[in-house]
């Protein structure tokens, strides 16, 4: 959703890896490229999307965000609302949809297995459809959110980025639903709760997911019409658009390309950890690797590289090529070639499909058939096997440059990731689950022993690489340093190696094994996976072994697994089962391959210059005929982007009545208790015995200049030691006792009022016999923690110091939407000094600071304990069945008489940044452009339907003219009602001024709509599925599309007032600044 990506919620305990692949597929998804850049990952269960291979994504991006969340900052504490519920243990024995062999039978499909999986307390049936071979896996149970998903083996042959553009493509329209952009309608008339697409290197996915049965139907028709029947391998002008193509407005004018994924891969490989995980994956996933070389350790430079062909350099396997596409080879990509890789995969012979919930299992088959039955069997499960990539007989060493700024100062800049291949065949099961927990052994906590040498190495400044990843046909392990200087790089992998080899020798510590065990087991079982479906979650675990024609049941059923590795664990020791495996998959596998990434500050100029030369070239090679011939091809495109569907092809789309809503809102119960003097919010909800509790202090009483060490103070809190633990120890404790804690502050605007909410939130969750140990260990990390570690303190700054550049790099359109909240009021003031620009400047001149001043540093920490862990204000909100609440009662006391008990006078926050129009320049290839303004500041006044008409302004004008015609990945606005700003953002956009446009006609737009009942009524719909239920005001504040037109005077207060902030590229900064000199300042901050 849109709102989320402009959480104000701050996430300041260090980001940990929980889990490998193999165990975060046991909860969620990753490595993909989604078709809906706005749907939001779980953090926590998701690596940085630098590490993230799937590649798409159709709709409005968001940054990675702190902590899984849904509902966005209009909500005051939206932290504090309950988590995801584990099903009822009453679903065990439930009877769940009936399904009918002999019906299947009449629909043309043979039941293979049937299992009951207990984990997940589901019954799972394995269907093939005899006339094409198509594999379906139906899986009953009680759960409301009802997951479809069809998956299709889609390997490339080169990095033309075919499978990714394809996955755009196919939702521009259809046989039955022969509209511009379906997926765009689904976007704006349905209660989904997923709707997304991804690509994988390897494979493509398209899943939906909601909790009403006759618009889950409706999203599965579409897409599976969009899939097996698509206009675009008709249609080049869809190919164009999604693709690439060339674009020119005026002979007189350059030729340049244009299109949504040409612009998204041009983002991508602005990033140097992009380019650092893809340059890996293609080195150590696919050799055949120029094998007359006989000296030891092959090296490629950057400028051979640079000059071979991956086609060329890995014949015969296809991760050796970039699904995504390399913005060098994508124009490289014809139409023809484009419909022939349709033809070619995307038949129910190489599909893989998936239903999950508690829908009727036998209407599932019956709507298939009415697809599959149109196909015979073809050759597509052949011609897309995955070959397996054999092991080197010899390390790889590679040298690659990245974008640095003009100016920065490089010293330390490098980055170096060793990368192993396991295995040549997929690992069994047991064996997988043992290196999830080696991996996580290693690398999963702060106090994790390969991690912890890295960074008290001094060496570098963050971690790269994220361990083991196993969603692919063959595990890989991969860690490094970036933040490195050159003459480093070679003790960064002696010490890799070097720690490696004395965890063989001596093994892991009883403590560490005990809490790697309980963290992983405690998260299997408590399935939390947040806003993400949890049919969604299983699908993806079971599609890693299944599209390799695997077990699908297999991933699933984790249970008896894990219990023979702690069994094994318990009878043979841990060394005896952790040793062996890094020795023979790490210490002494040949298949290593080295990535070193140098920082180059001429290489963003020189590619755009190339890119340049080239199009010049190609323009003088034109006759005047050609160019006025590009010019219409040009113009026609763009008229057929900007003409609306008809009528009668948008109501082919399906979509919900105003009567097929729930008429009452969701119920969460809540009752509001006192404990010694605190109150207590309390939530009776069935949650498997897990409790979960956030504590929340108030933050008013702390001292301006204090506010940007806040982050770093809550890192402190959990990974600094006590008087009688050291770091380690506390942290091991945690991971044996919990399920976790973290602590993070949150801001946000109130709602009718001048005073803002800033609070500090500790969250903690564990077993309900575990409560006591919970509260205690809360209460130790609070008061007993000791901020005593000069040189850890000094790791967090250089840490978070790398995270916020690569956040600069990655989600620019956050960090704009940040700045332009800090200059138009103070709760966004406070949420920039701790997570914007103004804190990247903060954590560069306290790097230097704490060698300088660290007594000082050390008494501010202890100050912010003082003045903000007291019991007055404080508020304590908790999950859980009522008799575990009830149980709980006496530790909660316990826990707040233990807290001080004074409170100093709260601060005023009145401050802003200057008002401005900004450029923050870094070396990019696309822009993140963004314009706000204050709209209550001009007298609007909320109304209902602002939630309707802010997305559907995104959903219609943004999408149009930002995305679709402008090229951008991504356009969309926001309307925080707390505060009464509204933003406008895009995302990798080739354009600055363009899109400055496009926002300022937003008023006309609206102006000039015209909107029907039913049209009104699909808005209306599409709001209540991405609002909270609870939230929504009364519908009748969105009867009329008066509405709408008189909003266009609010939208009008951006255009005449709004702020601009900007992160872009020199190159287009200087192109602004040619045609209007005063309109930004420029601030060069990479």
């Amino acid at each position: 959703m849109e709102r989320a990506m402009l959480l104000r919620s701050l996430s300041s305990s260090t980001p940990t890896r929980l889990f490998s692949a193999a165990t975060r597929r046991l909860l969620t998804r990753r490595n993909f490229h989604s078709q809906n850049p706005n749907f939001s990952k779980p953090a926590s269960l998701l690596r940085h999307h630098s590490i993230l291979r799937p590649i798409s994504s159709l709709s409005l991006p968001l940054p990675p965000p702190p902590s899984p969340y849904s509902g966005g900052r209009r909500a005051t504490f939206s932290t504090l609302s309950p988590p995801a519920v584990a099903t009822s243990d009453s679903a065990a024995t439930s009877e769940f949809g009936k399904h009918d062999v002999e019906f299947a039978e009449k629909l043309g499909f043979e039941k293979v297995a049937e299992q009951f999986i207990d984990e997940c307390k589901s019954k799972a049936v394995l269907y093939k459809h005899k006339k094409t071979g198509a594999q379906v896996m139906s899986v009953s149970n009680d759960d409301e959110n009802k997951v479809f998903g069809i998956v299709f083996r889609t390997p490339p042959s080169d990095s033309t980025g075919i499978p990714h553009i394809l996955e755009h493509s196919v939702l521009c329209g259809s046989r039955k639903y022969p509209l511009k952009e379906p997926f765009v309608e689904l976007l704006k008339g349905s209660l989904n709760t997923f709707l997304n697409a991804f690509t994988y290197p390897d494979r493509t996915c398209y899943p939906v997911a909601s909790t009403n049965t006759k618009d889950f139907y409706n999203l599965v028709d579409v897409y599976l019409d969009a899939v097996f029947f698509p206009k675009c391998v008709e249609d080049k002008w869809t190919f164009q658009q999604e693709g690439w193509h060339y674009e020119l407005n005026d002979p007189s004018e350059p030729i340049s390309y244009k299109g949504v994924v040409f612009n998204e891969m041009k983002g991508v490989y602005s990033q140097p950890d992009n380019v650092l995980g893809r340059t890996a994956q293609q080195a150590c996933l696919s050799l055949i690797l120029l094998s007359p070389f006989t000296f030891s350790y092959l090296v490629i430079t950057n400028e051979k590289v640079g000059s071979l062909d991956f086609e060329a350099l890995f014949p015969d396997n296809t991760y050796g090529v970039d699904s995504g596409g390399d913005p060098n080879v994508i124009p490289k990509l014809t139409f023809e070639k484009f419909k022939e890789f349709h033809q070619r995969f995307y038949h129910p012979s190489n599909a893989r499909i998936w239903f999950y919930g508690d829908d009727d299992p036998n209407e599932r088959l019956r709507l298939l058939s009415e697809y599959l039955d149109k196909f015979d069997e073809s050759s597509a499960p052949n011609d897309s096997q995955i070959q397996p990539q054999k092991l080197f007989s010899e390390p790889v060493r590679i040298t690659e440059k990245y974008p640095a700024g003009d100016g920065e100062d490089l010293k330390k800049r490098h980055m170096v990731c060793l990368n192993w291949l396991l295995s040549e065949k997929p690992l069994d099961l047991e064996t997988e689950l043992a290196i999830a927990f080696l991996d996580h052994l290693l690398l999963g906590t702060p106090a994790s022993p390969l991690r912890k040498i890295l960074l008290e190495s001094g060496l570098g400044e963050a971690i790269i690489g994220g361990g083991i990843d196993d969603d692919l046909l063959q595990p890989q392990f991969s860690i490094g340093l970036k933040g490195v200087q050159e003459e480093d790089i070679q003790k960064v992998e002696e010490l890799v190696v070097t720690t490696l080899k004395k965890l063989v020798e001596e093994g892991f510590n009883s403590d560490a094994i005990e809490a790697s065990m309980n963290t992983i087991e405690f998260s299997l079982r408590e399935n939390n996976t947040g806003s993400f479906p949890r049919g969604l979650s299983l699908m993806l675990r079971s599609i890693g072994k299944w599209i390799y024609d695997m077990d699908p049941f297999e991933p699933l059923r984790w249970e008896k697994p894990l219990m023979k590795l702690k069994e094994r664990v318990a009878a043979e020791g841990s060394k005896a089962v952790f040793s062996p495996l890094i020795e023979k998959y790490i210490l002494k596998n040949p298949h290593r391959v080295t990535v070193e990434m140098q920082p180059d500050p001429e290489k963003a100029a020189h590619d755009e210059a190339v890119e340049r030369e080239s199009l010049e070239k190609l323009k003088a090679s034109m006759t005047e005929e050609d160019l006025a011939e590009l010019v219409r091809a040009t113009q026609e495109l763009r008229l057929k982007q900007e003409t609306p569907d008809p009528p009668e092809a948008l109501r082919s789309v399906p979509c919900l009545s105003l009567h097929d809503i729930p008429k009452k809102p969701i119920h969460i119960p809540t009752e509001i208790g006192n404990i010694n003097g605190v109150t207590v919010l309390q939530h009776d909800l069935f949650t498997n015995d897990v409790i979960y509790t956030e504590v929340v202090f108030d933050m008013s009483t702390l001292k301006h200049e204090l506010l940007q060490y806040v982050p770093l103070f809550c890192q402190s809190l959990l990974e600094m030691g006590t008087k009688d633990m050291d770091f380690v120890q506390l942290n091991q404790l945690i991971g044996r006792r919990t399920g976790g804690i973290s602590v993070y502050p949150f801001s946000s605007s109130v709602r009718d009022s001048k005073d803002l909410c800033a609070k500090l939130i500790v969250r903690g969750k564990a077993m309900a016999e575990r409560a006591e140990d919970l509260f205690n260990l809360m209460n130790l990390v609070l008061q007993e923690v000791q901020f005593n570690d000069q040189q850890r303190f000094k790791q967090f700054v250089s840490q978070s110091k790398a995270r916020m550049e690569n956040r600069l790099r990655g989600s620019g359109h956050g960090i704009a939407a940040a700045r332009m909240d800090a200059k138009l009021n103070a709760a966004g003031w406070i949420s920039e000094q701790m997570g914007g620009v103004s804190y990247l400047e903060f954590l560069r001149d306290l790097e230097e600071k704490v060698d300088k001043d660290w007594e000082g540093i050390s008494l501010s920490l202890e100050e912010i304990r003082k003045s903000l862990l007291t019991k007055k204000h404080c508020l304590v909100n908790l999950t859980a069945d009522g008799k575990n609440i009830t149980n709980s009662e006496k530790y909660i006391g316990k826990f707040l008489d233990s807290l001080p008990d004074f409170s100093s006078e709260p601060n005023k926050w009145n401050t802003q940044l200057s008002s401005h129009n900004e450029a923050i320049v870094i070396p990019t290839q696309v822009n993140y452009v963004g314009k706000a303004a204050n709209v209550y500041g001009d007298g609007y006044k909320l109304n209902g339907s602002a939630y309707v008409i802010s997305k559907y302004i995104s959903n219609t004008w943004l999408w149009d003219r930002v995305r679709v015609s402008g090229g951008a990945y991504g356009g969309f606005c926001d309307f925080d009602t707390h505060s009464g700003v509204f933003t406008y953002l895009s995302y990798r956009d080739p354009n600055l001024l363009k899109t400055l446009e496009v926002y300022d006609g937003t008023g006309d737009f609206l102006r000039g709509l015209e909107l029907d009942n039913e049209a009104l009524a699909k808005a209306i719909i599409g709001t209540i599925g991405d609002v909270d239920s609870y939230q929504l005001p009364d519908a009748k504040g969105y009867s009329s599309v008066k509405d709408f037109k008189e909003f266009a005077d609010a939208v009008d207060v951006v255009k005449d007032k709004g702020v601009v902030v900007a992160v872009a590229s020199p190159e287009d900064v200087e192109a602004a600044k040619k045609i209007n000199p005063d309109f930004l300042q420029v601030k060069k901050v990479l």
